[in-house]
């Protein structure tokens, strides 16, 4: 039931009020601890010493997205819908800031394109800070005047798609808005007839006395001589690199054309119709191309038979078919042979090591060293 839109409310372009904020946001600004406790109950009137209490504006922030104050407030606004003139009164506020930006994002909601226009452009007069809070949680400054170009120009503020509106100048062309005026205009017009009084001021004077003060003041001359000075060396340096680009432009454009004719030429030569003398030479040169490449191909395969045949040949002399080893003579196998082998390595090493020295003493020392990995003792 508390969050039910007033009764007595209208829809705003076709559908619920609160439907202007997404369902997402809706659901948390439902959650959310202090509409709960601080917007419960609030209407028009009590609505506004919540909108003074406020310090900061912003939309979502944090992981879990948790509203402002100020989103809060705008969604309670959009429940109870408080009259225009109230929001009229909630811009016009001079002495709070927040209290003034959250009857504008109010306003941008649910006005005409005309209100809005009228009501929130006089603001890009304010350019008091604001404190922003951004989805990281984290506070930035920000102005008046940002916020209501925001309001103005883009489509999202504050985590909320700003309904559409037209253009200024479409209204302007419909007639249902004035040309706009800035307020620096009143500035600039009383500058220019300020210098327009200045002129004919001096206009008025006597001759001597307008040299005297204009064309005679040693400080104005030297002025007035530096000035044009420098213009003169400006437009002299100008010139100078003006003429260096312009011939600088013409050599490249001098190299470009010669490059495009020997281009032309190029492709010219290679596409030309031969004649059939031409032609025929052409054929007999790649004939004797092929001819050569064959006769080397055929040297090369008779160059590795031959060596393969002479390597068989010493194979033959040496009385085997095989690179294999020859069997031995005597009928035992090769494990055999082996084994003998390795016996006759033992019996080498064994003594090498020291171990058969006759004196037994030496021998034992031999195999201690041995075990240890030193070398024999030989006395």
């Amino acid at each position: 039931m508390a969050n039910r839109t007033d009764p007595a409310a209208t829809s705003i372009r076709g559908t619920n009020p609160q439907n202007l904020v997404e369902k997402i946001v809706r659901s948390k600004i439902y959650q959310n601890t202090y509409w709960k406790e601080q917007c419960f109950g609030l209407t028009a009137e009590t609505l506004v010493d919540k909108a003074m209490e406020l310090d900061h504006i912003g939309g979502t922030y944090g992981g879990n997205r948790k509203p402002t104050p100020f989103m809060c407030l705008v969604m309670k606004m959009l429940q109870i819908q408080p009259e225009k003139d109230i929001v009229v009164e909630f811009i016009k506020n001079d002495d709070y800031k927040y209290v003034r930006i959250l009857g504008a994002f109010y306003l941008r909601l649910t006005g005409t394109d005309t209100d809005v226009y009228r009501y929130l452009e006089p603001l890009y007069n304010d350019y008091r800070k604001l404190r922003q809070k951004s989805p990281d949680g984290n506070f930035s400054l920000t102005h008046v005047d940002e916020v209501i170009d925001e309001l103005l120009t883009r489509d999202y503020s504050c985590d909320i798609a700003l309904p559409r509106i037209k253009k200024r100048w479409t209204l302007e062309s419909l007639g249902a808005l004035d040309p706009r005026k800035s307020v620096l205009e009143d500035d600039f017009e009383e500058e220019e007839e300020k210098e327009e009084n200045e002129q004919d001021g001096l206009e008025d004077e006597p001759t001597h006395e307008k040299d005297y003060y204009r064309a005679r003041s040693p400080a104005r001359e030297r002025e007035r001589d530096r000035r044009h000075g420098s213009l003169r060396y400006r437009d002299r340096d100008y010139d100078k690199d003006r003429d260096y680009d312009r011939d600088r432009g013409r050599g490249r454009d001098r190299d470009r054309d010669r490059e495009r004719d020997r281009d032309r030429d190029r492709d010219r030569d290679r596409y030309r119709p031969r004649d059939e003398k031409e032609y025929g030479r052409e054929r007999e040169r790649d004939r004797e191309r092929e001819g050569r490449e064959r006769d080397r191909r055929d040297k090369d395969r008779s160059r590795r038979r031959s060596r393969s045949r002479s390597r068989d040949r010493k194979r033959h002399a040496r009385g085997s078919t095989s690179p294999r080893r020859h069997e031995p003579e005597d009928g035992s196998t090769r494990e055999e042979t082996k084994k003998e082998k390795k016996e006759k390595r033992e019996k080498k090493e064994k003594k090498d090591d020291g171990t058969d020295h006759p004196d037994p003493e030496i021998a034992e020392a031999n195999r201690i060293r041995a075990s240890l990995g030193l070398k024999p003792l030989k006395l």
